[in-house]
């Protein structure tokens, strides 16, 4: 299987580079997976597409504004660092730029000395680890300083901060938004659960994959960079009853599909745990958790492409994609929406 098998053209003024006004609003694509037949609708019809017995999985990660603009100690020279993920007590995964000034023992100053951080470990790709220093909570540190990590092919400035934020957002730890759920409003949830329909929530702390397009050839030979992942009893009990009553379990995004997948491989039944789930889902893949999926349009050769296509094929998906261009829907972070059913 050839990463090249994920390609689709994408005009570029299709790449959605602000938020829709208001969030519920933005198209959707329905994909039936079984027979590939598309409807058009907007999303606050997904209520809909939901059936009162359906359980509605969300991930409840919060964004940081991980992207910060430093200096050099020694130098003076700038520096600039996307933080990835805490490895143990303030050492940080860094994606850092450029990498090839900061070495073991490099310390980097933010605000005046309010936020240093000191190189403990050259990794590649542009990766370093670092020990950081300061006084207070880090979060509120990084509220001062720190600017949204929006994704590289977003050049506009983004106006509202919580508009890369999912309404529901509750856990911090992302360095990306997980952008399946930034459709919701809060009146859509509520009339959601008004219908009956279970909504309930995961963590998943979205990291480096988002930021990473597939580099290798053969799709196998692909690694996945680890994300943290939560679930609790209460939700993993209400899993296990749908599971039981052969209820659908309809996913927000593929990071809640990993999630959800993540556990029922490993346990194969839903269990409150935590842990790192580096999870690799392509063509293949037999899905074990979920029985309908919320997702955005990804990006070509992506893993998150990759993920759809194991879902509801890849000829469907492709042909989807080209419906969409063809329909002029917005794509990626910030564009429009698919549920495959």
């Amino acid at each position: 299987m050839k990463t090249d098998d994920f390609n689709y053209i994408l005009p570029e003024h299709l790449i959605a580079q602000t938020p829709i006004a208001t969030r519920d609003t933005s198209r959707l694509m329905v994909l039936d997976k079984i027979t590939g037949e598309i409807e058009h609708k907007h999303f606050y019809d997904i209520i809909d597409e939901l059936q009162p017995s359906d359980v509605l999985v969300l991930n409840n990660t919060k964004v940081i504004p991980a992207r910060l603009y430093g200096v050099k100690v020694e130098t003076n020279a700038a520096i600039e660092i996307l933080m990835l993920k805490e490895q143990t007590n303030d050492v940080w995964e860094c994606l850092t730029r450029p990498a090839k000034r900061v070495k073991v023992g490099t310390k980097i100053m933010f605000g005046n000395g309010l936020l240093q951080a000191v190189c403990v470990e050259e990794k590649e790709e542009g990766i370093r680890l670092f020990q950081l220093e300061y006084n207070g909570i880090l979060y509120e540190i990084l509220d001062q300083l720190g600017e949204m990590p929006l994704p590289p092919y977003i050049h506009e400035k983004l106006k509202d901060q919580t508009r890369y934020q999912t309404v529901y957002a509750k856990e911090e730890g992302s360095a990306a938004a997980p952008t399946a759920g930034l459709h919701f409003t809060n009146e859509l949830l509520q009339k959601i659960e008004k219908k009956g329909i279970h909504v309930i929530y995961v963590t998943l702390h979205v990291g480096l994959g988002t930021f990473r397009p597939v580099a290798v050839e053969d799709v196998t030979k692909h690694k996945m960079h680890s994300e943290f992942y939560q679930m609790t009893k209460e939700t993993a009990e209400i899993l296990n009853q749908a599971k039981k009553e052969g209820r659908r379990i309809v996913a927000v995004g593929t990071t809640t599909t990993r999630v959800l997948e993540t556990i029922m491989t490993q346990k194969h039944r839903f269990e409150a745990c935590s842990g790192w789930t580096d999870i690799f889902i392509y063509p293949g893949y037999t899905f074990q958790a979920i029985d309908a999926l919320i997702t955005n349009f990804h990006l070509p050769k992506s893993t998150l492409l990759m993920l759809v296509s194991a879902f509801a094929g890849k000829e469907h998906i492709l042909h989807a994609y080209e419906e969409a261009v063809k329909q002029e829907y917005r794509f990626f972070s910030f564009g429009d929406s698919m549920m495959i059913r």
